[in-house]
């Protein structure tokens, strides 16, 4: 089961791995050991969650970004809030970042967390006295929807298979989650302006796109592929002289060793980091048949 987890996290591109790493990360950190203490405990929701009200955001701003790595919730509720947000970012997100590059996901994904957040304290700021948009927010669901949203509008035939209801145009997926939201307001938080603002978002950040502004050019740094250290020319093997007769000019004779049986789990790490380059159709026949035998093992 490990086996299969480690080829299944390696296949994933560079930032849809980078994002899933971090949730996850900080979930169970919360679930296994902050929330059993009150100081880690009050430290997390007073100094990472989202509180929309000013000024005191203005003495933390980064809260407006960390909140979209939190789950704060306990249980199976609290399971379902992280798995959801994370399962639609592999679907909706891996094609996305082969097609259009990791920068431009991962900015996809910031930039809606943001969005989501600004839309927060605005809403907080106009209409203080209203529930909905007070309390502390928490959650990767506007970053999440601000890459549905970005997707549905640069493609807008993209459909999803949803269970008992068939093929949907992601469009109306994401319709579907703010007609939800509005119709459940009375029980779903501030997280409906979080949801909102990511979904603005995204549609803005796609609209420039097609307009030619990049919006992800900050992030391409973080995804610039590493350059390895300069090598030394390799050397041959040592080279045998072999001498016949004295009288006779010697003769270089390069002796060649079979080369060693290949270690299966290089093999697999080789193939995982091709599949992180290229996908998983760069692979050959061959190199399909190795994964399969090592996911089985």
């Amino acid at each position: 089961m490990a086996g299969r987890f480690q080829i299944w996290y390696r296949a994933q591109p560079p930032a849809i791995r980078l994002l899933l790493t971090i949730n996850v990360a900080a979930y169970l950190a919360w679930n296994l050991l902050l929330v059993h203490f009150q100081v880690t405990r009050e430290f997390v929701w007073a100094h990472l969650a989202l509180d929309p009200a000013l000024p005191e955001l203005l003495f933390q701003p980064w809260r407006v970004l960390t909140y979209a790595f939190l789950h704060l919730g306990v249980g199976f509720g609290g399971l379902l809030h992280i798995l959801f947000n994370m399962a639609w970012l592999v679907w909706i997100g891996r094609d996305f970042e082969q097609m259009q590059g990791s920068a431009r996901l991962f900015a996809l994904y910031i930039l809606g967390a943001l969005g989501g957040a600004i839309l927060t304290v605005l809403l907080h700021g106009v209409l203080p006295n209203v529930p909905y948009f007070a309390g502390l927010v928490h959650g990767a669901s506007g970053g999440v929807l601000g890459v549905m949203a970005g997707v549905a509008l640069l493609y807008p035939w993209q459909e999803i298979m949803l269970l008992f209801i068939g093929s949907v145009r992601l469009i109306w997926v994401v319709v579907g989650f703010l007609a939800l939201d509005i119709l459940f307001l009375s029980a779903g938080g501030t997280s409906v302006s979080a949801h909102l603002g990511g979904v603005l978002t995204g549609f803005g950040f796609a609209r420039a796109q097609q307009a030619g502004w990049d919006l992800s050019a900050w992030a391409r740094p973080l995804f610039a592929p590493r350059r390895s250290p300069a090598r030394a020319p390799a050397v041959s093997r040592p080279v045998q002289a072999v001498v016949r007769k004295p009288s006779v000019l010697r003769k270089v004779v390069l002796e060649k060793e079979e080369d060693p049986a290949p270690d299966p789990a290089e093999q697999v790490d080789r193939i995982l980091d091709k599949i992180s380059a290229g996908g998983y159709d760069s692979l050959t026949a061959e190199e399909k048949r190795i994964l399969d035998e090592a996911s089985r093992r």
